[in-house]
């Protein structure tokens, strides 16, 4: 065991430091039976979250999305960008099956009634498709009268600027409100170099 205070190295069965003097006893005792300071807080379980009312669950889930920076402008990008994606896996799943199903029904072991179907299994592709032009349009249109919402209900500089103390971001910094001092730290520097070098 080390001593807390002077930092040596000491045995175990000792009760006070060789060194300094330091009850070890009492150290020991205090390192056997702390108790964490930390209590189980339960309205952070999911079991409260379950309970919780949906107004209250929407204000939690925007406060955590508000603490991680997730703007309703990022979330329209990014519903945008996940629409670009899906229609673009459905067109690949489209191709991808239609010439899979051309090559099973030119391999002449399909009936004729089979190959009328096989042939037209490609069109599954069409689902990913509408599900990312949805998301795509919803993300133009639908999500950008959100953001204008979200930005007129945003507070506005002055607001954060009273919150005071508990106040959770700063507004963004303005150049302009820099007061010019008038004089500078080298000011004249340059003549007392002139004065010097005269005198030698």
């Amino acid at each position: 065991m080390f001593c807390p205070r002077c930092g040596s190295n000491q045995s175990e069965g000792l009760k006070f430091c060789n060194l300094c003097g330091a009850n070890l006893y009492a150290v020991r005792k205090a390192v056997d039976t702390r108790e964490t300071e930390e209590k189980f807080d339960w309205s952070k379980t999911w079991l409260a979250e379950m309970f919780l009312s949906q107004e209250e669950n929407k204000k939690r889930k925007e406060e955590l999305e508000r603490q991680r920076g997730i703007t309703p402008e990022i979330k329209r990008y990014n519903e945008i960008k996940a629409g670009v994606i899906t229609s673009c896996v459905g067109f690949g799943v489209m191709i991808f099956l239609y010439f899979l199903m051309q090559g099973i029904i030119r391999s002449g072991e399909v009936s004729a009634s089979e190959a009328e179907i096989i042939s037209r299994i490609w069109i599954a592709g069409v689902i990913p498709i509408m599900v990312g032009l949805a998301l795509i349009i919803n993300g133009l249109f639908v999500s950008k009268k959100q953001v204008e919402i979200a930005e007129r209900n945003a507070p506005t500089d002055s607001n954060i600027l009273e919150k005071g103390p508990n106040q959770k971001g700063l507004r963004p910094a303005d150049t302009n409100e820099f007061i010019p001092t008038g004089f500078s730290v080298t000011e004249g520097t340059t003549r007392h170099l002139k004065n010097s070098s005269k005198e030698q």
